[in-house]
């Protein structure tokens, strides 16, 4: 088969391990994480705009490597070839393997912070995105000089104590292992940050499974993938199943 696959560079070195592994013809195009951090609306125009650039007569179908993501794929819309997409709230449920698993852990686990390989090398918006992103345009990305400079200490203190640390409701930090990391640096990073955020370091064995069937297939479990049919459009579902379809407006 001939596949495009559309994904988030936080799965980078998991998706080209796989790709080229596959037996289907990938071509793949990676799409910088700060799409997570623009909001809904312009996630999923940059989306569609990527997904109406494909040449849909030289596949079979479009891949999508991302999880709801706070909404960014819904409305996405396939046009004359399916779309495949994980059921899965976020990226976490697809590094896990399954979005139980995940939510299993999840709840036994409150307050986690996950890294991953692409979380600590890909995590951080730049240039034009993070202008447009939610935390820009909140004043969340400021240090504390600019705050200060711009609201006076006393204001400045309270709001970088408010907004400033993006980490400080979390208590544990856990390094997800996918088995493609080629040596111990990654997580020796991810320990350093917990150390620095002064939270608990874990470690838990990722799993492949997701990120090699969307890659290879067969995608006809409808509890791990969504299909979009042609002239259909992604939906969001306030249930177990995470996403669905709905046609796509003429």
């Amino acid at each position: 088969m001939r596949l495009k696959l559309i994904c988030c560079e936080v799965f980078y070195r998991e998706m080209c391990e796989t790709i080229a592994r596959s037996p289907h013809q990938v071509d793949v195009e990676f799409l910088p994480k700060g799409l997570h951090d623009i909001g809904c609306v312009g996630m999923q125009a940059r989306l569609q705009e990527v997904i109406g650039r494909v040449d849909e007569a030289s596949y079979d179908q479009i891949l999508l490597g991302y999880g709801l993501c706070n909404n960014g794929i819904v409305g996405l819309t396939a046009r004359s070839i399916p779309i495949v997409v994980p059921r899965a709230h976020d990226c976490m449920a697809v590094f896990f393997g399954s979005r139980k698993k995940y939510e299993a852990y999840f709840e036994q686990y409150p307050g986690t912070y996950f890294l991953t390989t692409g979380w600590i090398e890909r995590g951080t918006a730049e240039g034009e995105l993070s202008q447009l992103s939610i935390s820009h345009a909140h004043g969340m990305d400021l240090t504390y000089e600019q705050m200060a400079e711009m609201y006076g200490e006393e204001n400045a203190k309270y709001l970088f104590d408010t907004l400033g640390d993006q980490t400080k409701h979390y208590h544990r930090l856990t390094f997800l292992r996918m088995g493609i990391e080629p040596n111990e640096s990654f997580e020796q990073r991810a320990r350093d940050r917990a150390a620095e955020k002064n939270l608990e370091f874990h470690v838990e064995e990722g799993n492949m499974r997701l990120i090699h069937t969307l890659v290879n297939g067969p995608w006809n479990n409808e509890d791990d993938f969504l299909l979009v049919p042609p002239g259909y459009k992604i939906a969001v579902r306030y249930d177990e199943n995470v996403i669905g379809v709905e046609k796509a407006a003429e």
